[in-house]
């Protein structure tokens, strides 16, 4: 089974809390050249009713409900759902007073413990590549779902961040090997991710968030490479670190900023 749908690794490791995962929106959130955030950017495509119920699948530390706690109209109620009891408890402390209106739960989305037609939105944010039964987990997204109700479920492409890749391969195979499960991801993807939910979903549309990195700082990016490597399986030295913040350094001063692609989209599926 490999480590990105590995139940066992996800959360004993890599999402035991939001540590890795916080790396990694530090990075978007300083480099992005799309001057809208990427949170706020999924909220404006949210279109259900002033009294709905929402269920999150996978929330993390809540980060899309954070972002915009402004904009949350008060007659909401939300499901929030996690296998990582760590990152339920940030989720917790990152919504702050606005508990009242958020039901925390540790849950698999492939086992979804709530009755038929309770949401009128579902929302799997960068997450349904790491569930190992997809068709099961979409199956059980449909069934929560009220009718009339929205799916929406965001990924990556297949060539998302690959100059990180190409980058690694010149100094460290290994660790370029260790990190793609990061980076292209092939279970859901732009490319087949919609093909995916039609088989439950009747209407599926693929919305591009456009996007890239320019990225001036190589800590930064070097912080972003060790949240996706196991310290397990490939411990790094000094020496190694040495030479990975060399090796980004001098592309930058080369260029004046590191270059990363990103392609990203959020899929909307309805159920009629």
């Amino acid at each position: 089974m490999h480590k990105r749908v590995n139940p066992q690794y996800l959360r004993q490791e890599q999402y035991v809390d939001a540590q890795n995962l916080n790396a990694r929106v530090a990075l978007h959130r300083r480099f992005s050249t799309n001057p809208v955030n990427w949170f706020q950017w999924v909220f404006d495509h949210i279109n259900i009713p002033a009294h709905a119920n929402i269920l999150e699948v996978g929330c993390g530390p809540g980060l899309l409900w954070k972002h915009n706690l402004d904009r949350i109209p008060l007659r909401w109620r939300f499901g929030l759902t996690d296998f990582s009891p760590g990152m339920l408890l940030e989720a917790q402390d990152n919504l702050g007073s606005s508990h009242a209106q958020f039901h925390f739960s540790a849950a698999d989305a492939q086992n979804i413990p709530f009755p038929d037609a309770t949401f009128d939105l579902v929302v799997a944010n960068h997450m349904l590549y790491h569930v190992p039964d997809r068709p099961k987990a979409i199956t059980e997204l449909h069934r929560v779902l009220k009718s009339g109700g929205w799916l929406l479920a965001a990924t990556n492409g297949l060539h998302h961040m690959a100059e990180i890749h190409e980058l690694l391969m010149k100094l460290d195979p290994a660790m370029a090997k260790e990190t793609d499960h990061a980076f292209g991801v092939s279970e859901f993807t732009i490319e087949n991710g919609a093909e995916q939910l039609s088989a439950v979903f009747t209407e599926v549309h693929l919305i591009p968030f456009i996007d890239s990195l320019e990225v001036t700082e190589a800590e930064p990016l070097l912080d972003y490479i060790l949240s996706m490597t196991s310290s397990d399986n490939l411990p790094l030295g000094d020496h190694k670190l040495r030479a990975f913040q060399q090796l980004f350094s001098d592309e930058i001063r080369h260029r004046g900023s590191f270059h990363i692609s990103k392609y990203t989209s959020l899929i909307m599926a309805h159920k009629l």
